[in-house]
């Protein structure tokens, strides 16, 4: 009988520590994110991509976390360019649920488009394991450079999308 209660006792135990080992056993994985991103040239000027949008190769933007405390940095990535498709890839390690993150513009190489636009010159991103998302990948929105003057086909692409009011962001060129 004594061995009976020794054998259901070891195994009550296994299942307690298998499930621990289980809910806790990934928890260093927890706490390695991968931001991804995307970095274009707003052709148009309007602050928001279009079908002529362009991505930007080399492009460089850096990830800051301040705590929301005390506007301490918490993290800073170093700055990364972005590949031929105008695409970033950040790895972060450890968890940031008191700090705001945000992915930001820092340079553009096109001289001909490096004014970076108002709306979306950071993206901001949540790194922590605890806000219900789950997966280590965390997808930041895109960010733009505006160029210089906006190409000739920007009306008939805007127009198209139904957006009427071009005479602010186009000039003569919306009449």
């Amino acid at each position: 009988m004594t061995k009976a209660y020794v054998i259901i006792l070891v195994s009550l135990a296994v299942c307690i520590l298998s499930s621990l080992n289980f809910a806790y056993g990934a928890a260093p994985d927890q706490n390695k994110f991968t931001v991804v991103g995307l970095v274009y040239c707003d052709t148009c000027r309007v602050e928001f991509q279009t079908s002529i949008s362009e991505p930007i190769s080399g492009a460089t933007v850096k990830l800051e976390c301040k705590n929301r405390t005390t506007e301490k940095i918490t993290f800073q990535s170093p700055e990364i360019t972005t590949d031929k498709t105008g695409s970033y890839k950040i790895e972060v390690t450890g968890d940031y649920e008191d700090s705001d993150c945000d992915v930001n513009l820092v340079k553009s190489p096109r001289a001909d488009c490096n004014d970076p636009t108002e709306a979306w010159r950071k993206a901001r991103v949540e790194l922590t394991a605890l806000d219900g998302v789950t997966g280590p990948i965390r997808f930041a929105n895109n960010l733009g450079f505006k160029k210089k003057e906006a190409l000739p086909g920007c009306k008939k692409v805007l127009t198209d999308m139904g957006y009427y009011e071009l005479k602010d962001e186009l000039g003569s060129e919306a009449v």
